[in-house]
Parts: C-alpha cells; sequence; structure tokens
C-alpha cells in the first residue's frame, strides 16, 4: 500500500468534509441539516451526513486506479456502506481497504453546539475479515461550528508518532501542531468520565462512575474529586484525550446493554467500528486503549460490531484506575 499517498488523499478528503460543513452551517438553518434521510441499521443519517457522501466518492475515485484500487466501508456510504472504486473492481482485487466515519459527532454540529470529526484509516487489503490492528495509518480532522475558524487535524502511520497541524478556515493557512495527553498521575482534579449520552442505564453507569471515584479519592466539603465532560463523540473523545483535556474516558454501553437485554429491556445506540477508526492516532500518541478487559482493543472492521473501549492518558493514570475498575466491572458480572 502507497502509505504516503493514502494518507495525502484522506487528508484532502478531510479538509474538503471540513470545508463543506462549515460553509453548510453558515449558509443552512438546522432544521435542514438535521432531517433524517435513513435510518441504517448501523445508526440514524440525516441530511448534513448524506450531504458529504456526494463529495468524498468523486475523491476517492480520482484517485482509486493509481492507489490500485480501494475498498471503502463508511457509515451512511451507498446502499450498503461499502464502496468498491474504480467500478468493477472486485473486494479482493483492491489494494487497500478504508475505513471511515465521513462525520462523528452528527448530532453535536448539526445543531452548531460542539465540533465533530472526519474519522478515516487504511490498510492494505486481503481476503475475508480484518481487524482495527489491521490498519496501518490513521487521520482525524475537527470540523468545527460556525463560530469558530480553526480546524485541528492528527494523523499517525503504525511505528512513527502521531503529527498534526491546525488549519485557519478563512486564509487556509496552516500550523504544525503536537499531541499532548495529560502527565498527571491521577484523574483526581481532572477530568474523567464513564459515557452516559442518553437512556437506557444512565443511573447505571453513573453508580460505576461514581463507586471507581469514590474508591480513589474522599470528598471534602465544598471541593470535587472529577469533573466530567460527556462529548457525544468518540472522535471528540479521542481529541479530548489527546489534548490534554481529559484523562480517562470508557464507553461501556454494548456491556451496559447486554445486561438490559436480558431483563427484557429495549436498548439504544452504541458504539462502533467506524467511531474507534482512528485509534491508532491515541496509540502513537502515547495514549493507552483497551476493551473491557484490559487488551489491546480490537474490533471487526465493519459496521455494526457493538464497541466498549477504555482510553487512559498515560500508563500512570491507567494503573491508578484499571484495577479499580476490573473490580467493579467483575461484581457487576460485566467481565469474568
Amino acid at each position: 500500500m502507497k502509505e504516503e499517498a493514502t494518507l495525502e488523499l484522506l487528508q484532502r478528503i478531510g479538509s474538503a468534509v471540513c470545508d463543506h460543513v462549515y460553509r453548510s452551517l453558515k449558509n443552512q438553518h438546522t432544521e435542514q441539516l438535521s432531517a433524517v434521510v435513513e435510518d441504517a441499521e448501523e445508526d440514524t443519517i440525516y441530511a448534513i451526513d448524506r450531504e458529504v457522501e456526494d463529495l468524498i466518492l468523486p475523491i476517492l475515485l480520482q484517485e482509486a486506479e493509481a492507489l490500485g484500487g480501494i475498498y471503502l466501508i463508511a457509515e451512511g456510504m451507498g446502499s450498503s456502506g461499502k464502496v468498491l472504486l474504480p467500478q468493477g473492481i472486485t473486494e479482493k482485487d483492491a489494494k487497500i481497504r478504508i475505513m471511515m466515519d465521513p462525520i462523528d459527532g452528527t448530532r453535536g454540529i448539526m445543531y452548531n453546539k460542539r465540533s465533530a470529526f472526519f474519522l478515516a484509516a487504511a490498510a492494505p487489503n486481503r481476503p475475508g475479515d480484518m481487524y482495527l490492528s489491521d490498519l496501518t495509518l490513521a487521520i482525524m480532522t475537527e470540523l468545527p461550528t460556525a463560530k469558530a475558524y480553526l480546524s485541528d487535524s492528527f494523523f499517525a502511520i503504525r511505528g512513527q508518532g502521531t503529527r498534526g497541524f491546525q488549519r485557519n478556515l478563512i486564509d487556509n493557512s496552516t500550523q504544525t501542531i503536537a499531541p499532548s495527553p495529560s502527565r498527571a498521575s491521577s484523574i483526581l482534579g481532572g477530568f474523567a468520565q464513564i459515557a452516559r449520552f442518553f437512556p437506557p442505564g444512565k443511573s447505571i453507569l453513573a453508580d460505576i462512575e461514581e463507586e471507581l471515584i469514590l474508591n480513589l479519592g474522599n470528598i471534602e466539603p465544598g471541593k470535587a474529586l472529577v469533573f466530567e465532560d460527556q462529548y457525544i463523540s468518540s472522535g471528540g473523545q479521542l481529541y479530548e484525550l489527546l489534548s490534554g483535556h481529559d484523562r480517562f474516558i470508557a464507553d461501556l454501553r454494548p456491556a451496559l446493554y447486554r445486561q438490559l437485554e436480558r431483563s427484557g429491556t429495549v436498548t439504544g445506540l452504541c458504539c462502533h467500528p467506524y467511531d474507534v477508526c482512528a485509534t491508532l492516532i491515541g496509540e502513537e500518541a502515547g495514549l493507552e486503549i483497551t476493551d473491557l478487559n484490559g487488551r489491546p482493543l480490537d474490533v471487526p472492521l465493519n459496521l455494526t460490531y457493538p464497541v466498549n473501549w477504555i482510553g487512559y492518558a498515560n500508563s500512570r493514570i491507567r494503573q491508578e484506575v484499571e484495577p479499580v475498575l476490573q473490580k467493579i466491572l467483575k461484581k457487576v458480572n460485566w467481565i469474568v
């Protein structure tokens, strides 16, 4: 696989999506952008999502033949979420497999509340199932709100560390930036949270989070042990860890939903592989990202697999939090 050429292509698409979303936010009303156009199996597809499909595919098509053929897996893309380029190529003949989430954090950005992210990653294609660990490069590009004008991008090639740049959307100038995960040794006094975006089960997740925190420190009158920030975007959560804003994040919704399903409760939306396709960027920047059992996160590259993931800003944070969290998860029978 031509890694540098593939990375450059994904960066170009990320910038194009960013510019398009930025213009849409400035020129269209929220009701237009938030109109539901499809209830796909993996997630609800909104008008703002559908807009970028017509933007992405022509750019990929321009380079597909030179790169040896592209097998794209992307939320909301095409009729099945899978696209082969150039037309006529077979899945086994494509040289590159790309996983993409064109807009991660749609709900936040379509209401102009908070940045979303373009996420994409690639690997040399091979027949059969592929996994997160097969990905050899990744990129994430910030899609800011209409009131902002700076967009951060981070990217990584496996074994080469994480790099980044910040682009001014007004004059298109760029400057180099670097990831800066927190160096703190404790979550106490910082931002750390378990994701609980919507019912059902919010109270269960809150109880687990509170038990975790109270096992790490004692509450003092008039003070807070830990602060939280529920960023409704896996890419946004990764960005907060990369930027040193958050020290610990856990998304345990699939484990929660398994418990609720046993009691007949209707469950909700959870994280999928395209939401975490840029995990390589975090790993190359020094973040420690695991599954429910503390193993390196590794999930199949498809659109529907339910993903539990836990992110630690550094190894010392992990040493503090993981043993306590594992003990709690065993107690509630989410792990053995």
